[in-house]
Protein backbone atom coordinates (compact mmCIF):
# COMPACT_ATOMS: atom_id res chain seq x y z
CA UNK A 1 0.00 0.00 0.00
CA UNK A 2 3.11 2.46 0.58
CA UNK A 3 4.09 1.84 -2.83
CA UNK A 4 0.79 2.99 -4.67
CA UNK A 5 0.45 5.91 -2.12
CA UNK A 6 4.28 7.30 -2.64
CA UNK A 7 2.99 6.87 -6.28
CA UNK A 8 0.47 8.99 -6.61
CA UNK A 9 1.96 11.65 -4.30
CA UNK A 10 -0.47 11.10 -1.00
CA UNK A 11 0.31 10.66 1.94
CA UNK A 12 -1.29 9.20 4.80
CA UNK A 13 -2.86 13.06 6.12
CA UNK A 14 -4.37 13.40 2.70
CA UNK A 15 -5.71 9.92 2.24
CA UNK A 16 -7.45 10.55 5.58
CA UNK A 17 -8.79 13.55 4.66
CA UNK A 18 -10.02 12.54 1.11
CA UNK A 19 -11.45 9.54 3.67
CA UNK A 20 -13.18 12.23 5.89
CA UNK A 21 -14.61 13.65 3.04
CA UNK A 22 -16.61 11.17 1.16
CA UNK A 23 -17.97 10.10 4.96
CA UNK A 24 -19.27 13.28 5.36
CA UNK A 25 -20.89 12.99 1.30
CA UNK A 26 -22.40 9.66 1.43
CA UNK A 27 -22.55 8.92 5.10
CA UNK A 28 -21.59 5.72 7.03
CA UNK A 29 -24.65 3.54 5.66
CA UNK A 30 -24.11 4.56 2.02
CA UNK A 31 -20.35 3.81 2.39
CA UNK A 32 -20.48 -0.21 2.13
CA UNK A 33 -23.01 -0.38 -0.75
CA UNK A 34 -21.00 2.09 -3.02
CA UNK A 35 -17.94 -0.56 -2.27
CA UNK A 36 -20.16 -3.33 -3.15
CA UNK A 37 -20.85 -1.91 -6.32
CA UNK A 38 -17.78 -1.05 -6.73
CA UNK A 39 -16.30 -4.09 -6.26
CA UNK A 40 -19.06 -5.96 -8.57
CA UNK A 41 -17.74 -3.62 -11.45
CA UNK A 42 -14.05 -4.60 -10.94
CA UNK A 43 -14.82 -8.01 -10.99
CA UNK A 44 -16.98 -7.95 -14.51
CA UNK A 45 -14.12 -5.72 -15.46
CA UNK A 46 -11.45 -8.53 -14.93
CA UNK A 47 -14.07 -10.98 -16.33
CA UNK A 48 -14.54 -9.21 -19.40
CA UNK A 49 -10.64 -9.18 -20.34
CA UNK A 50 -10.26 -12.47 -19.28
CA UNK A 51 -12.85 -13.49 -21.88
CA UNK A 52 -10.93 -11.30 -24.29
CA UNK A 53 -7.68 -13.17 -23.52
CA UNK A 54 -9.72 -16.62 -23.80
CA UNK A 55 -11.06 -15.75 -27.29
CA UNK A 56 -7.58 -14.21 -28.57
CA UNK A 57 -5.98 -17.72 -27.53
CA UNK A 58 -8.72 -19.51 -29.30
CA UNK A 59 -8.23 -18.00 -32.52
CA UNK A 60 -4.55 -17.95 -32.11
CA UNK A 61 -5.18 -21.90 -31.89
CA UNK A 62 -7.41 -22.23 -34.78
CA UNK A 63 -5.05 -20.83 -37.68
Amino acid sequence: MRGTLLLLGLGMQEVLFIALIVLLFFGGKKIPELMKGLGKGVRSFKDGMNGLEDKDEEEVKDK
